[in-house]
């Protein structure tokens, strides 16, 4: 497992962005900006080991705070008791970046002049195991592996293409992306478990290649202790800036049919051997094939939801729920408007009609295409701002224009294109509303 391309690093401190109110921190006087240099005289290189290093109950704390002044803080608290403090970043280290030349990254497929941060190839184990994203594996030295196995960093999120090596390794353009199911045996002896996701590519890794894969993957998903938690099937993204003859072909109706059928087949035999259907499409594939999602309980737990796999189902479930006792009608007339991307407007104009029976209230559903990516069936989570003030200039959006968060960056009112939320609004000459969920649009909708 070893590779020791990635040079060991020197934690920068940790800069606290907030502190939680009443909490052990804000008792010590931490204030946001304030610096953590250690805790018990380690410098702790990311949140995982913040959490670990604070869980002792005696703790001696290297601080300097905003004045630049240095300071050595000593406390006592239960082990189960934080300090209350977030920072503003999740690696203090900094961030281990991709080591493969995938012909279908999406990092790869956007403009240049934006913000560094939009291109940075993120392929850390650390952020897997905190949020959820994929990693690819190859990039990691013993060092990683170690700590991985000592600090049980489990599950991982593990972009898997393809499971026969030579393939792997030539999708990632990396020798080493051929040892995944070496990697899949260490994870297996040491009781560790991954969430697999595969990026399919017509004509490279589908057909026999994706039968072999998701059934090498589901070989590892049985047992009381399974490696393999759950496996999502999700279609290669294109964009208009991605390099010529980069040889990869879009996903069409037709190709999104046969993936659909092969892949349910699957789930049948997986049911059958391992009592799950294991492996999921992404709710893209049946929006492009133009068939109809899958029940909410075909999805299970959702292991995949967060990876767009079941989300619109778990979304009109929430919403069946958002509106079971919605008002017959406003106090006030209201129109606005709710912008998705139109690959799932058809999905969600059920839910929107069931808003328009209250008395009162309009809203208008806008499904736009994406000109920036130069894609006409597009997910919201796409959607930039340029594509927004195309898609809904000159358009009579009412009092409010409701903007799903996922549009956004993490935590950042902008776009994937850098226009800000504010400068939309100010174009558009329109309130915007960030709503995250069901019940936040509803409350946005129903409002005075």
């Amino acid at each position: 497992m070893t590779d020791e391309s990635t040079a060991s690093r020197t934690p920068s401190p940790a800069v606290v962005e907030s502190v939680i109110p009443d909490s052990i921190g804000e008792e010590l006087g931490f204030v946001p900006g304030d610096q953590l240099i250690s805790i018990n005289g380690v410098k702790p290189r990311d949140l995982i080991d913040y959490q670990f290093l604070t869980v002792e109950e005696v703790l001696k704390l290297e601080v300097i705070d905003t004045a630049g002044n240095l300071h050595h803080v000593e406390l006592e608290k239960d082990p189960e008791d934080g300090l209350g403090l977030a920072f503003t970043e999740a690696l203090f280290d900094g961030l281990h970046q991709c080591n493969n030349q995938c012909s279908f990254c999406f990092i790869d497929q956007q403009p240049s002049g934006h913000r560094k941060s939009l291109y940075l190839k993120d392929d850390d184990y650390r952020l897997s195991f905190l949020y959820g994203s994929y990693l690819t594996l190859t990039n990691l030295k013993e060092t990683d592996w170690q700590r991985i196995e000592s600090q049980r960093l489990s599950p991982l999120f593990v972009s898997v293409h393809a499971t026969e090596p030579k393939l792997r390794a030539d999708l990632l353009k990396n020798s080493r992306a051929g040892l995944l199911m070496n990697q899949l045996d260490w994870f297996a002896e040491r009781h560790l478990q991954i969430h697999a996701q595969v990026v399919v590519c017509p004509g490279l890794n589908d057909n026999v290649a994706l039968n072999r894969t998701l059934k090498d993957l589901a070989i590892h998903a049985k047992g009381d202790w399974p490696v393999i938690l759950s496996t999502a099937v999700v279609p290669v993204g294109l964009t208009r800036f991605r390099p010529k003859n980069d040889g990869l072909i879009a996903v069409d109706v037709a190709c999104a049919q046969k993936v659909i059928t092969q892949v349910e087949g699957l789930q049948r035999q997986f049911k059958n051997t391992i009592g799950s259907n294991f492996a999921w499409l992404a709710d893209e594939w049946y929006l492009i094939a133009g068939q109809a999602l899958p029940t909410r309980s075909a999805y299970e737990d959702l292991p995949q939801k967060e990876n767009g796999v079941g989300s619109i189902r778990a979304f009109l479930e929430e919403m069946n729920h958002a509106t079971c006792n919605l008002p017959k009608r406003l106090q006030y007339p209201k129109r606005c408007s709710w912008v998705v991307g139109r690959l799932v407007q058809e999905a969600l104009t059920p839910a929107c009609k069931r808003l328009n029976e209250i008395e009162g209230l309009s809203i208008h559903l806008y499904g736009l295409t994406s000109p920036y990516w130069g894609q006409k069936q597009v997910v919201t989570g796409l959607l930039t701002g340029a594509d927004l003030l195309e898609g809904l200039q000159g358009q009579d959006l009412g009092k409010q224009l409701l903007l799903p968060s996922v549009m956004l960056r993490e935590d950042q009112a902008v776009f994937l294109d850098d226009m800000s939320v504010e400068a939309l609004g100010h174009a558009l000459k329109v309130q915007i509303r960030i709503v995250n969920g069901a019940d936040d649009i509803v409350a946005a909708a129903i409002e005075d």
